[in-house]
């Protein structure tokens, strides 16, 4: 008497249950892990939205909680007593930040493109010695830097003035970094060779040629560089001692420590909440405004 052995097509073919469930699971973790990510990154910046909606008081007693809306809504209020605090310093405050990103970003865009693009396209002696000591330099920490800032800053005579901030704003080893990577797969050597067959100069190539090419990786580094000089605090608050020089990151400061130690009965906690979510704003609309060209920045080299 003989048995059937043969297995049915059907069932070789069937998936493994156990095999369906490990990758249903590692899905679900990952999808948790990105949650999880995403509340770590978006509850401050709702806590500035809802605690901007809220007197001083409410921010500590109010009815709805830490996370969300009182009954009073003081949104208004609180950016009418923002720009009339102390004689509305907060307005000088906001321009002097834009002062500083503006000239930080531009500046060290400036630099980052003429230098990545140098070493990327150009040979000389040193070159890989010179790569190699910006590298090095992307691994310090810029608060270490602060304090031998301050000590050559003074023995020329900029400490407070503003060229205190914005002249080492202007040095982005990052962003040379990402520029040189960049004209690497982005500028065909063979193009500018073929250019300069044709007689074409090297200036002509390069803001006929390479900077076309370059525009996603400019907007990636001027975002960057001006996210930078914006939030920049520790430099800032070493060498200006003027309060009308101050930028937002550090005037906010200053109201932090005035109510934190009750001087005069000032206590400016919704103020303080209330200016740094006006002071994200115009980054919110930088991203926005620039997000194709920053997206295609960086996705360049997994197309490569």
């Amino acid at each position: 008497m003989t048995t059937d052995t043969q297995t049915s097509p059907t069932a070789t073919r069937r998936p493994s249950r156990s095999g369906t469930g490990a990758n249903g699971g590692r899905r679900i973790g990952s999808h948790a892990f990105l949650v999880l990510m995403a509340l770590y990154f978006v509850v401050p910046l709702w806590f500035l939205v809802v605690g901007s909606t809220k007197s001083n008081s409410g921010l500590f007693v109010g009815s709805g909680g830490a996370l969300w809306f009182n009954d009073e809504f003081s949104l208004v209020d609180n950016i009418r007593g923002l720009f009339e605090h102390q004689g509305g310093i907060y307005w000088i405050w906001l321009r002097n930040s834009f002062i500083y990103a503006f000239a930080g970003g531009v500046g060290a865009t400036v630099l980052a493109v003429l230098a990545g693009y140098g070493l990327a396209k150009y040979h000389f002696r040193g070159r890989t010695a010179y790569f190699t000591v910006l590298l090095g330099s992307v691994m310090v920490p810029l608060t270490a830097l602060t304090i031998p800032t301050f000590v050559l800053l003074s023995d020329i005579g900029l400490i407070n003035t503003m060229w205190a901030v914005i002249l080492p704003s202007l040095l982005s080893p990052i962003g040379v970094y990402l520029i040189r990577v960049y004209s690497q797969d982005a500028i065909p050597s063979e193009m500018l060779d073929a250019g300069r067959v044709d007689g074409a100069g090297e200036l002509r190539l390069f803001f006929q040629v390479a900077l076309p090419l370059l525009r996603p990786a400019i907007v990636t580094v001027l975002l960057l560089a001006t996210v930078f000089s914006w939030n920049n605090f520790f430099l800032p608050l070493a060498v200006l001692r003027d309060t009308d020089l101050l930028p937002v990151t550090v005037g906010l400061n200053q109201w932090q420590a005035l109510s934190n130690a009750g001087a005069g009965g000032e206590q400016v906690w919704n103020l303080i909440v209330t200016g740094a979510m006006v002071s994200i704003i115009p980054l919110i609309a930088a991203f926005l405004g620039l997000q194709k060209y920053w997206q295609g920045g960086l996705s360049l080299g997994s197309v490569k």
